[in-house]
């Protein structure tokens, strides 16, 4: 994974034509969502440390651009890549840093490590208000000293110190970034109403991989004993439930039959529970699963809350209100954790979606025969949704700016292709 994504690729275009069931087999990648942080955490050790699976998308290789940039060595592409962090930078470099909100992680362990960080307020997708003061406010219980401007936060500290924070929010980076920070701080850190996703386990197991000493993680209290110093060591990303289940609900809205090989499944059990009550057939099979809507077998209007893990993830609600589109009846679909997740529907009702949106709620009315025409994806999983939507439409779809896609799915058109569906990309 050695080539270098500029914020240009987002105005790729994908052309989708839809009416055709999905079939067949694909595998399912490594998490986006956990890479991030775990590439973020070779931080923290100066010894050579192996990533495999890693999640092949342009985060991911904007992450390793700024360890480069920061004095770590990188070797290796594709999936699998050894990283060593002798002596890094402690300036994360301004245009890397705006092109994705998961930079804000380099706070937690830069400072742990180095001593002091500089970083720009990072970029991202706009899906409403993204707090960080519960990052800031634990890292200063720590004994930091945290400057906050409007373009930056600039961090100092001596050894970090083991404290008992509390969030009022189980707030996904935060909970990361205060564990990066914790496990080189003198004495004991206790976390507490953490967030429990699958990301913030596999961070856990990778801090302990290389000798951290991390206990709680997937509950909401984790307790983290600070080491001297970090050795290295290997890791392997665990999947991507995001992706399993966004190829699990394109399987229900177009019909046929998909295999998902890799998949997840125990940390897909609210997502398959609200599949099964919209009529799709699911069945787990070791480490596979399958997905099935037949001939016959209309999709039921359900109505879904978002809310933190281990409930359903807002991360798949914009798939999800594509979905009801196609399903009989209405559906409210209520979304407690960003206030903007409701950016795609604007792009369904031009597609002749009928939604209604009041609020955090959307009430959802189908099925609707949507038609194919030129749409803007505004972000990573909306632009998941509005291609669910075009593999459903009559006619030919144009999904613009569709490189916001590629952030999060690894060789999307690739995976679709081999389920049948006829989608290609054009460039700008």
């Amino acid at each position: 994974m050695t080539a270098s994504p500029r914020q240009g690729g987002r105005d790729e275009i994908l052309r989708v034509e839809g009416g055709r069931e999905l079939r067949g087999r694909i595998a399912i990648g490594g998490s986006k969502n956990a890479t991030l942080p775990i590439l973020a955490a070779t931080l923290l050790t100066a010894a050579p440390v192996k990533i495999t699976n890693l999640a092949e998308v342009t985060d991911t290789r904007v992450m390793l651009d700024i360890l480069r940039r920061l004095g770590c060595m990188v070797a290796g592409e594709g999936g699998e890549v050894t990283i060593t962090a002798s002596a890094p930078g402690s300036e994360v470099p301004i245009d890397l840093a705006r092109e994705m909100r998961a930079s804000l992680l380099l706070l937690g362990p830069l400072l742990s490590r180095v001593g002091s960080v500089r970083l720009p307020r990072p970029g991202g997708d706009d899906i409403g208000t993204r707090r960080v003061e519960q990052h800031i406010g634990g890292l200063r219980r720590m004994g930091a000293e945290v400057e906050e401007t409007e373009k930056e936060f600039i961090a100092r500290a001596g050894r970090l110190r083991g404290a008992r924070i509390t969030l009022d929010m189980p707030t996904v980076t935060g909970t990361e970034n205060l564990m990066m920070a914790a496990v080189l701080a003198e004495g004991r850190t206790e976390i507490l109403n953490a967030a429990r996703e699958p990301h913030v386990q596999d961070l856990a197991r990778f801090l302990n991989a290389i000798g951290g000493r991390v206990v709680g993680a997937g509950t909401d209290q984790v307790v983290i004993e600070g080491v001297e110093q970090l050795g290295g060591g290997r890791h392997t990303v665990c999947a991507d439930y995001l992706e399993a289940g966004t190829y699990a609900m394109a399987a229900a809205a177009t019909g046929g039959e998909v295999i998902l090989e890799g998949s997840p499944s125990g940390d897909l059990t609210t997502v398959l529970l609200k599949l099964e009550q919209t009529g799709v057939w699911v069945g787990v099979d070791e480490d596979a699963l399958r997905v099935v809507r037949g001939a016959g077998m209309k999709l039921r209007a359900t109505d879904l809350t978002t809310w933190v893990h281990p409930g359903f993830p807002t991360d798949l609600q914009s798939q999800y209100t594509a979905l009801m589109t196609q399903a009989q009846g209405e559906a409210v679909v209520a979304e407690f954790l960003f206030e903007d997740r409701f950016r795609v529907v604007g792009e369904l009702v031009k597609m002749g979606a009928d939604i209604t949106v009041k609020g955090r709620m959307a009430l959802v009315r189908g099925p609707r025969r949507l038609k194919g025409l030129e749409v803007v994806v505004p972000d990573i999983r909306s632009g998941a949704a509005l291609v669910i939507a075009a593999l459903c439409a009559e006619g030919v779809t144009i999904l613009r700016q569709a490189g916001h896609v590629d952030r999060g799915y690894p060789d999307l058109v690739g995976k679709l292709t081999e389920m049948g569906a006829s989608i290609s990309r054009e460039g700008n």
